[in-house]
């Protein structure tokens, strides 16, 4: 779609699809959990774009976003679109006289922020589940197709990679020699922050829900070893992997995996605490790890919120972005076709399914013909 100034929105549809919260779940969320619409087309209103969705991200977060109790976000209510980061192309400009006063709800990465956009752009932003989305211009940021693959914005260039990148290398640390550890290693986050490690000069160990995974992780991402966590116990796991003990561990899943891995840091290690994925659905209290090894072995926990290291996202940009173009970070992708499948790729984040960053094509991508 070439650029104009043009607002007509004579070719678009006269309906937009959405999924919305259903019900707030109790334990694994469930199918029901979400309830797909069609309404009316929204129109680009003053001060406004309205952009169509071209890529919809799938995060673990998102399991937190739909509980009533406020974390560091506010929760999407019952009856309203589920969110998400989205990569869009604008398709109608509000009429003019209004200037944007939007705010972005979170830093999303892979751009400029442009406070004016024309027909055609592709576009940054937090569109959530649906194919349309309004957006203020100042929440969006416009992407150049040359910087990678458009849907790149949403994993290795976006919000994971930054995650993974301020993650290890402000909090976790790791130098040359050093032995790294990465739970969930096969997803977005930890499989880049186990290769920024290796660039360090570090030894990375990972661990991930099956063998196949496993074999991703040390032949793709090229880290030293992988463990599969469902068929050996956790501490025994990184026990044979890390006779050295463990300097650095890059959390995704708490649980059982920190608690092993609380028993075998060294003086002085840092744990980026990123996730807790395994306890996301549980519907009591869990038996919480012995943090005796923390005191005793002076080590570092810092919980990290991506959100809270905006200044970091230029040299993040720059950096990545170099090593993708030099091959020094390979980055993989699961791809699922269609908005209506988002419910069920989404449960399939929980039990493991994706290898990397797990993404809905909700429609057409006009970089990739």
């Amino acid at each position: 779609m070439p650029p104009t100034n043009s607002s007509s929105t004579n070719s678009l549809p006269q309906v937009n699809t959405q999924v919305l919260l259903a019900g707030r779940p109790v334990g694994m969320p469930t199918q029901e959990n979400f309830h797909i619409v069609q309404t009316p087309l929204p129109e680009a209103t003053p001060g406004k774009v309205l952009c169509r969705t071209i890529y919809l991200s799938l995060d673990p977060y998102m399991r937190g976003r739909m509980n009533a109790g406020r974390s560091y976000v506010e929760p999407v209510e019952v009856g309203q679109v589920m969110c998400g980061s989205t990569v869009g192309q604008v398709v109608a400009l509000g009429p003019a006289g209004q200037e944007s006063t939007g705010k972005m709800p979170v830093p999303l990465t892979g751009g400029t922020a442009v406070p004016q956009l024309r027909q055609g752009d592709l576009v940054l932003g937090y569109g959530g589940w649906q194919e349309y989305f309004l957006a203020e211009p100042g929440s969006l940021r416009k992407l150049d197709p040359a910087q990678g693959k458009l849907s790149w914005a949403l994993g290795v260039l976006g919000m994971p990679g930054m995650t993974a990148y301020v993650g290890m290398l402000d909090i976790g640390q790791p130098k040359a020699g050093q032995t790294v550890v990465v739970s969930a290693a096969a997803g977005a986050v930890g499989s880049v922050a186990g290769q920024i490690a290796k660039l360090k000069g570090c030894r990375v160990v990972g661990s991930a829900g099956s063998d196949e995974k496993c074999q991703v992780v040390t032949g793709e991402f090229g880290f030293d070893a992988c463990f599969n966590y469902k068929t050996t116990r956790p501490f025994a796991g990184l026990k044979k992997n890390c006779p050295s003990g463990i300097d650095v561990y890059f959390d995704n899943v708490g649980g059982v995996m920190l608690e092993a891995a609380l028993r075998l840091i060294n003086v002085g290690a840092r744990i980026p605490l990123i996730g807790l994925i395994s306890q996301y659905n549980a519907t009591e209290f869990l038996p919480g790890p012995n943090l005796t090894p923390v005191l005793v072995r002076r080590a570092t926990i810092k919980g990290m919120i991506v959100s809270d290291h905006a200044d970091r996202q230029g040299d993040f940009l720059r950096d990545m972005s170099g090593w993708l173009r030099e091959g020094k970070i390979r980055c993989r992708e699961t791809i699922v076709d269609g908005l209506a499948n988002a419910p069920r790729a989404f449960l399939g984040l929980f039990s493991g399914e994706n290898v990397g960053k797990l993404l809905v094509k909700v429609g057409d991508d006009p970089t990739a013909h």
